[in-house]
């Protein structure tokens, strides 16, 4: 019984085992049968296009007469439009991409259709070429091999739009389904990329200055791949400067520092990275409070640089600050709070930037613009990395109520942001020495919440306009303009600041029609009571006229802040106020004179003191304009 069990085991065992290799057999020849109904070899390769490259070339060795040639390439960031073709033979590729490009633009800009004009040049140069034929924006071509040999494959941006990303590319010998990107790489090596280490190699060169008030600069690096070395050399220009360059990694550690060459005003430094890196930062500060200029020279894989000889080429080193272009547009003025010192407004409010990493390709989502809410651009930034601007208002007071936002992003990572808001504004410029007169600054401040070295503001100057119908009748603007500074944020970092400022002047005639023409008539009722011998109602009316002038003050008074010196229009009141006591003196000596039987004397006095009056006036009024309006 017991054998008869081992053997029905050891036979189950035996059926496992031939059951396997039954399948594994099955397996081997499933994918030999389906590379033969492929009908050849595959291979898929990655690549990038960069807007300063323009495009990859690859070697296809050893092809065969009568072969055919499948290609796919497909871009799978950024916006790529990929064009790609297969070199004739004796092309040289030194300068191909910009000698197309160029023909293709010098015929359209003899008025040729740019659709006629890209297959007619594309035939000149090309064996086989595609930049639409795939899924969407994708290139797929066949081509039999028209002789024995060596032959190039160039995968480079279609030439009606700048375009950038990563590629997907799949090459096929005697496999059809390539054209349609849905080929299995079959493990052969068909393409052989041609980039060569002068494609790695960057210098560029950046002068600044250091001063007193500004001693350190701090530089940003790109990325760096593993094994890359990067090189730096930096010299004084001018003045007494002893420049110093520290290499600090993510965390700020200082990680190199430059060597000084022999005279003290030159240093240079290499740095290898095993591992890749990215955001390392470089420090420049003068040794021993020096100031003066210094060029800087930076090289990824350029050892020239160490000798500070090497010419700029190849992308930048150090990341430059993100470009962000701001402009307001005042559509209304709401309120002009004087005592306050504040004004309301509604303000437009346009951000433009380029974000490589907000790129996309149109055939992923057949739309030529992107349109997002703040909700929804905020996750995008956040699925994307992208970078996103952050600001705030300066003089800003109260709430920002927001009645419109929107951001719409292009193909290329073009952004901009629109907003359309109502706050209250501080106005600490207001001066009102010349009021009613006066012409008042207003500013709306927009600071950059990244220190200078990640984003710097500019000036967006088709945007930037002040409304038509602002809605406020006492004020109408008269000049307008913008600026952009530096300025030490709270965290004490320098950031950049954008300040759109306007001019408003009063509407004189309400100043005109309810102070100065009555002021005027009181004068000149006063004046007119120089003509009367009863002395006694002359110290009543000039009486009335010093409580008349009293009562402006005060009235005027409630429109202003207390201020800590006087207006244009306080000192007209107070000189006619003090003519006006003076006039009340007078009066009473008239009388006095009149009762201790001087009445002669008193009008012989009155009869110059008549022409006296107005000319009183108008010699004081005079010193005030002089004083207020050409003095000062």
């Amino acid at each position: 019984m017991t054998r008869d069990i081992t053997f029905r085991s050891l036979n189950r065992r035996l059926w496992w085992v031939a059951l396997v290799l039954i399948l594994g057999l099955s397996q081997v020849v499933g994918l030999a049968v389906a590379q033969d109904q492929e009908g050849g070899q595959v291979e898929e390769l990655t690549g990038n296009i960069d807007q300063r490259t323009g495009g990859d070339l690859y070697l296809l060795p050893g092809l065969e007469r009568g072969e055919k040639l499948s290609v796919y390439a497909e871009g799978t960031s950024g916006n790529l439009d990929p064009l790609a073709a297969v070199l004739k033979p004796d092309l040289a590729i030194d300068g191909l991409v910009g000698k197309f490009d160029a023909d293709v633009e010098r015929a359209i800009g003899e008025g040729r259709d740019p659709l006629e004009v890209l297959p007619e040049f594309a035939d000149q140069y090309f064996l086989a070429w595609d930049d639409d034929s795939g899924h969407g924006y994708a290139a797929a071509f066949e081509i039999v091999v028209p002789a024995d040999g060596d032959y190039q494959l160039l995968v480079t941006d279609g030439p009606f739009k700048d375009s950038f990303g990563d590629y997907r590319l799949l090459v096929g010998l005697d496999a059809p389904e390539v054209v349609t990107g849905q080929a299995t790489p079959t493990g052969h090596f068909l393409a052989i990329s041609q980039e060569s280490a002068v494609a790695d190699m960057a210098v560029q060169e950046i002068t600044g200055a250091l001063t007193e008030a500004d001693s350190t600069t701090t530089l940003n690096l790109e990325g760096f791949r593993p094994g890359d070395t990067l090189y730096g050399f930096i010299e004084a220009t001018s003045g007494y400067l002893i420049p110093a360059v520290v290499l600090e990694d993510f965390g700020r550690k200082p990680v190199r520092s430059g060597t000084y060459l022999p005279g003290g005003t030159q240093a240079n430094f290499e740095y290898t990275f095993p591992d890749g890196g990215s955001n390392y930062r470089l420090n420049i500060f003068a040794k021993d409070s020096n100031t003066g200029d210094y060029r800087l020279l930076l090289g990824r894989n350029a050892p020239q640089v160490l000798t500070g000889e090497a010419a700029s080429t190849g992308p930048p080193v150090a990341r430059e600050p993100f470009d962000v272009k701001v402009g307001i547009r005042l559509q209304q003025i709401t309120d002009v709070d004087q005592k306050a010192e504040n004004y309301g407004a509604v303000v437009s409010l346009r951000m433009e930037w380029n974000d490589p990493s907000l790129a996309f390709s149109p055939d992923d989502c057949q739309c030529a613009t992107k349109f997002f809410t703040q909700k929804d651009f905020d996750k995008f930034i956040a699925e994307t990395g992208g970078r996103w601007p952050e600001f705030t208002l300066f003089n800003q007071q109260n709430n920002r109520w927001t009645q419109n936002r929107l951001v719409s992003i292009e193909p290329n990572g073009h952004t901009i942001y629109f907003e359309q808001f109502t706050t209250t504004f501080q106005a600490p410029d207001f001066d009102f020495r010349r009021f009613p007169f006066d012409t008042q600054q207003f500013y709306i401040r927009v600071d950059s919440i990244f220190p200078e070295e990640f984003v710097v503001f500019s000036d967006l100057e088709e945007y930037t306009a002040v409304g038509d119908q602002l809605g406020e009748e006492e004020w109408f603007v008269s000049d307008s303009d913008t600026q952009v500074t530096s300025e030490t944020a709270t965290t004490g970092e320098v950031s950049s600041r954008y300040s759109f400022r306007f001019e408003a002047k009063r509407h004189l005639i309400f100043y005109i029609l309810r102070i100065f023409v009555p002021l005027l008539l009181i004068i000149a009722v006063a004046w007119i009571t120089f003509f009367l011998r009863d002395y006694t109602k002359r110290i009543e009316a000039t009486s009335a006229n010093l409580l008349l002038f009293i009562a402006y003050n005060f009235t005027i008074g409630n429109t202003l802040p207390a201020l800590g010196y006087v207006t244009f229009l306080d000192t007209i009141l107070i000189a006619a106020f003090i003519i006006s006591v003076l006039m009340v003196g007078y009066s009473v000596y008239l009388k006095w004179l009149e009762a201790h039987d001087h009445r002669d004397r008193a009008e012989r006095l009155d009869r110059f003191m008549i022409w006296l009056y107005p000319l009183g006036y108008a010699l004081a009024f005079s010193i005030v304009v002089l004083v207020f309006f050409v003095l000062g």
